[in-house]
């Protein structure tokens, strides 16, 4: 079955003012008060807790260390599990596409390097978590996107084949895991990194979701 894969963080919704929320939530305990900001340090909440604490950490203790991000992370996950949708929000007309996708024939599922349980809990709070026939966390498999392992899986969950698939995505992470497993890429254009992902050179670029199903039919038919 013809398959497509997607990210969630930057990709299917935005959810980065609830990661930067849970991130000041570590820096407001540490006695530094709210250090980053959820609109210029959005792309970073896209690549993740440990990313995001490293950049707050740079900026009020620049000699922080792995262990400083290492003490924090769990913090960090317990925060955004207790307010992980007060923000968030799917993107125009994400939901709707996947459902065309579906009532089309192709299999859906996500990739992501968020924790599966969270990753879970946020697509049910969307209402949207029943359109994936698959959906695989950061360390479902034992290891995280760029390597394709997690890709692969999702793919063979949905029931899929891989030569037959490709991935959404929003980051170089997902350009990376593309190429890792021999498939396209589509990189979303309205993430904090805008039309500059094309500098990433993905096979296709996703404007709008509208947009969603001619490309799908460009890249796998």
């Amino acid at each position: 079955m013809r398959t497509v894969i997607f990210d969630l963080d930057g990709t299917l919704a935005d959810t980065s003012a609830d990661l930067i929320a849970s991130a000041n939530v570590c820096f407001r305990e540490l006695g530094y008060g709210d250090v980053l900001d959820p609109v210029a340090d959005a792309r970073t909440a896209f690549r993740g807790g440990r990313a995001m604490l490293a950049l707050g950490f740079g900026r009020v203790r620049p000699a922080f260390t792995a262990d400083d991000v290492a003490a924090q992370y769990p913090v960090l996950l317990d925060a955004y599990g207790a307010a992980i949708d007060v923000h968030t929000r799917l993107y125009d007309g994400a939901a709707e596409a996947v459902e065309a996708l579906r009532s089309d024939g192709y299999a859906v599922g996500i990739c992501t390097n968020k924790p599966e349980a969270l990753a879970d809990r946020l697509l049910v709070s969307l209402g949207i978590r029943d359109l994936f026939a698959s959906m695989i966390g950061a360390q479902t498999v034992g290891v995280s996107k760029p390597d394709p392992k997690p890709y692969v899986a999702a793919v063979e969950g949905a029931g899929g084949v891989v030569a037959q698939s490709f991935i959404v995505g929003d980051t170089e992470t997902d350009r990376d895991t593309a190429r890792a497993a021999g498939v396209p890429c589509a990189l979303v254009t309205f993430g904090p990194d805008g039309a500059g992902v094309k500098d990433l050179a993905p096979e296709a670029l996703l404007h709008d979701y509208q947009d969603l199903g001619r490309l799908t039919r460009e890249l796998i038919g």
